[in-house]
């Protein structure tokens, strides 16, 4: 990890549309609404969109990787306007055994591709 590097797992720059539903602490679910990741983990990613989440919201997520679509439950870890948009920090809580296997294929497959570009 680089210095000052917080993050626990190695993110991957990426660019894939999703949509998600945020549902507030009382269970009420909000606007369906699309984005983008900026970055990906096999347990997190960095999304963009076009309007500010709240950190106390639970957010259900379709994600595409590659061919797949991959289904999650994720909190927010920190939000924060980038010009007209905002960017936002989300832990996966929840994805089946096939949505991480497809996260971890993308991420080893990018991770070997750049050892390639270097070596």
């Amino acid at each position: 990890m680089s210095h000052g590097e917080k993050r626990k797992f190695i993110r991957l720059d990426s660019l894939h549309l999703l949509d998600y539903i945020a549902i507030d602490e009382s269970g009420a679910r909000g606007q369906y609404s699309m984005g983008r990741t900026l970055d990906v983990s096999v347990n997190g990613l960095r999304m963009e969109t076009a309007y500010a989440l709240s950190k106390t919201d639970t957010l259900e997520i379709t994600v595409g990787v590659e061919e797949d679509l991959v289904d999650l439950v994720a909190r927010i870890a920190y939000t924060s306007p980038s010009g007209q948009r905002f960017v936002s920090g989300i832990e996966f809580i929840k994805m089946s055994a096939e949505g991480r296997r497809v996260f971890r294929r993308y991420t080893e497959a990018f991770r070997r591709m750049q050892e390639e570009k270097q070596g």
